[in-house]
């Protein structure tokens, strides 16, 4: 080796400055959570016009709610007026919205003219 590469070798190496391990662990603590978006509501209104296999038929389609919950709905609705298809962000349930009310009319019912009523709410806090 000549005196040149030893040289190189013997010089100390420089350092950085770190933070304290215990320092670095409170900081990650104190970070808080992303808030949660809001949750919304897709209430499916009552009509005289739609058979409860319709409402089956579309509860299954749209949401791919087992043949079960979609008669659970389909009662609900006949007997309390309404009914919660869904809990979700706005944007999916002003979507859901739209498309139950452009699902068409009841094939089973001739006077039904048209697609089933829906809106949406704020999920009670």
């Amino acid at each position: 080796m000549s005196d040149k590469s030893k040289s190189a070798v013997l010089e100390p190496p420089t350092t950085d400055i770190v933070e304290p391990i215990e320092k670095r662990q409170s900081a990650a603590k104190t970070d808080k959570k992303p808030k949660r978006q809001p949750r919304y509501h897709v209430i499916l209104w009552n009509d005289n016009d739609h058979s409860y296999d319709y409402v089956i038929m579309m509860m299954r389609k749209l949401f791919g709610h087992p043949t079960e919950r979609g008669f659970e709905i389909a009662l609900q609705v006949d007997k309390s007026g309404r009914a919660v298809c869904l809990t979700t962000t706005r944007e999916h349930a002003e979507l859901k919205v739209e498309q139950i009310h452009s699902y068409g009319s009841d094939p089973l019912i001739p006077r039904c003219k048209g697609s089933m009523s829906a809106s949406i709410e704020p999920e009670p806090a």
